[in-house]
């Protein structure tokens, strides 16, 4: 099968690799949809995966190929969704059903072979149900959206009648427009760096679009923050606009230290506000209910997600495309792969 191998930052090839066998338990799967996570970019630029070389990516829908012995309850050809998460199952926070905080997990696309290929091998129990009209394109797209999802309810659930704000319009942040939409937000406030980013942001729902250059104008404003990229500036920023008592969820995974300021500090103690952690999109039973409301919400329409593609290519362009990323010459919102 064709794959896209990570030997080393920056050495991205792609290769004939031999096809996967579904051994027992497992679900050979023919990849339909790979998009690129933003995790995907320090991965394959920066840091290296756990161990290379390895064929990468883990934000994808499948049809299945095979069933191993024992995969009941699947049918050859269905579409499906794929948790890319793979618990242990038997660690203390895996038995609380917190499984994003598995501590001996394994993951597809990082720490064992995942998606940028033609076929995957994957335990039945990773695989999802999904309505059989749906695109899989917006399947591919289930793991961001129900990491936004997963992002709003640690900061507290609910947003009816409350102001809510997302900093960083990249494709989880804007899944995360929708669902502050979607609770009852009544308006949602959008903060980023660029113009195109910040029209995306009104396609999705967002009440005031401000640039990161103005963001001074919020201070002290939104109940609830999402904040989805992870450098100083938007830490600081997420925190200096929430209001008195306010909420704050990062997602955002930082590559570089962080610092807070003084004055961002100060703010969280003398306003109250509470910061909270968002990791993976995983609950009990698992995946957990962030994935089963978005496969929902991508069924009936309400979860839009076509006007966030801004490349759908052929796998073989994938090398070329990150070394667009490391240039800094590509303008992007979601890229997806067809193997």
């Amino acid at each position: 099968m064709r794959a896209v191998v990570l030997h080393a930052p920056k050495d991205v090839r792609v290769e004939d690799r031999p096809k996967p066998i579904a051994g027992p338990g497992e679900v050979l799967l023919r990849v339909a949809s790979v998009g690129v996570c933003g995790s995907d970019l320090p991965r394959m630029l920066i840091k290296g995966a756990h161990t290379m070389p390895l064929i990468t990516g883990h934000e994808f829908s499948a049809h299945i190929e095979a069933l191993g012995d024992g995969a009941e309850g699947w049918e050859i050809g269905e579409l499906v969704a794929i948790a890319p998460l793979l618990p242990c199952n038997v660690c203390d926070q895996c038995l609380t059903g917190n499984f994003s905080r598995c501590r001996d997990y394994d993951y597809f696309g990082s720490r064992r072979d995942g998606a940028y290929a033609e076929f995957v091998a994957a335990p039945a129990q990773n695989l999802i149900k999904v309505p059989q009209h749906v695109d899989p394109r917006a399947i591919a797209m289930t793991d961001p959206a129900s990491i936004a999802l997963h992002a709003v309810w640690k900061a507290g659930g609910t947003t009816v009648g409350k102001i809510g704000a997302v900093v960083g319009c990249g494709p989880i942040g804007l899944f995360a427009i929708q669902w502050l939409k979607m609770m009852g937000a009544s308006e949602v406030i959008a903060i980023d760096v660029t113009e195109a980013k910040l029209a995306l942001a009104r396609r999705a729902g967002a009440s005031v679009c401000v640039l990161s250059q103005d963001v001074d104008q919020l201070k002290a404003r939104a109940d609830v923050v999402i904040e989805a990229v992870g450098v100083d500036a938007t830490i600081n920023t997420a925190i200096s606009i929430a209001a008195p008592g306010g909420h704050v969820a990062f997602i955002g995974i930082p590559v570089p230290d962080v610092a807070i300021g003084n004055g961002t500090y100060q703010a969280f103690l003398r306003q109250e506000i509470s910061l909270h952690g968002a990791w993976n999109s995983f609950g009990a039973p698992f995946p957990g209910p962030q994935w089963l409301t978005t496969i929902e919400k991508f069924a009936t329409g309400e979860l839009k997600w076509e006007f966030l593609i801004s490349h759908d290519l052929d796998l073989g362009e994938l090398p070329d495309i990150f070394r667009r990323f490391d240039a800094g010459t590509i303008d992007f919102s979601k890229v997806l792969f067809r193997p």
